[in-house]
């Protein structure tokens, strides 16, 4: 029995990929996270499944952070990105990033059926006509490292700190105190070589997408 993890924030697009899964592995178990902090809870509900379909614009996502976070934490679970991003440059470094496959959103139903065996019999996909090519540079590269060091905790506060939340907003969110906030600033700035909020912001930058590249139809 297959074990399926979606991760997308447009019910339509997760009841597309629901529909199609079932026709190709009518006896799928699927759980769907339609939010990035759910997507986490569900992982670490879930740790023994067997592919996670990842969407990189989900509210919240920063580029390819919350892939190169997971692949860091749950090394042993497969990951597809599913998106509205058809960049060759994209899709390589997702693939340098850790991803197992790379599924266009502009995929009809029957190569997205295809891509799931293909991933699910433990091969890499990529879509036609993507050869090896530029990909994620070096510097991109010691930045996915060093966000691989951070604590699940302190890459929440990262990304909230990249949305331009003050540390009374973050804490009140993560439910914490402001002092709890500042202390994981200071291993943060630490674990990527920064001086102050600014900088770490820039630093994680490197994992951002362009913003003109995702596809305009709603996905």
């Amino acid at each position: 029995m297959t074990e399926l993890l979606i991760a997308d924030d447009h019910p339509l697009f997760r009841e597309a990929l629901r529909s199609v899964t079932l026709r190709t592995f009518p006896d799928t178990i699927i759980h769907e996270a339609d939010q990035l902090n759910y997507l986490y809870d569900l992982v670490e509900a879930h740790p023994d499944a067997d592919l996670l379909l990842l969407d990189l614009d989900m509210p919240g996502a920063q580029g390819f952070s919350a892939l190169v976070h997971l692949r860091a934490l749950h090394p042993q679970l497969p990951i597809v990105i599913v998106s509205a991003h058809e960049d060759p440059v994209i899709i390589r470094r997702a693939i340098d990033h850790g991803a197992m496959g790379f599924i266009p959103k502009s995929s009809s139903a029957t190569v997205l059926g295809q891509a799931l065996k293909h991933v699910l019999d433990g091969h890499a996909w990529l879509p036609d006509g993507v050869v090896q090519g530029t990909g994620a540079n070096e510097e991109e590269l010691r930045v996915a490292n060093q966000i691989r060091d951070l604590t699940p905790q302190q890459f929440k506060v990262m990304q909230m700190l990249g949305s331009g939340k003050l540390n009374k907003q973050i804490a009140y969110e993560l439910n914490v105190s402001e002092s709890t906030v500042k202390a994981h600033m200071t291993h943060i700035l630490r674990k990527l070589g920064a001086s102050n909020r600014t900088q770490a912001v820039l630093i994680a930058s490197h994992l951002h997408l362009p913003d003109t590249d995702a596809d305009q139809s709603g996905f």
